[in-house]
């Protein structure tokens, strides 16, 4: 099995995935399953050994992933579709896009239950 290159985050909050808006985004993974492309922004020390080792990664065709606490502090992992590194006043952010699970949105519907109860 190819092992991984993994992007960890150690500590702080879960990142906040945010759906992408541009449709090209999905063109840059495509895989057995179903996925979204969502984006996360992090602040960093050593962006620029990130970025390196995952252009490694790349190069060598292996996968990168993103390894990250969830809210519960369960230890999960994305597949990384691209990143950006860039300065900002802070320091570094790394900018990641991921391939998450798909999840379809029920839509709420306007009509009335069957057994609903109506009064004239």
């Amino acid at each position: 099995m190819i092992e991984p290159e993994l992007i960890e985050i150690i500590e702080g909050p879960p990142p906040e995935f945010q759906p992408t808006m541009q449709n090209w985004l999905q063109s840059l993974y495509e895989g057995p399953e179903v996925t979204e492309v969502a984006m996360c922004q992090l602040r960093t020390a050593t962006g620029g050994d990130i970025k390196e080792r995952c252009e490694i990664a790349w190069e060598e065709g292996r996968p990168v992933r993103l390894d990250f606490p969830d809210e519960w502090g369960m230890r999960q992992q994305l597949d990384v579709v691209a990143l950006r590194l860039s300065e900002v006043e802070e320091g570094q952010l790394l900018t990641i896009w991921v391939a998450v699970p798909y999840m379809p949105v029920e839509e709420e519907s306007d009509e009335e239950d069957d057994g609903a109860f109506f009064t004239d």
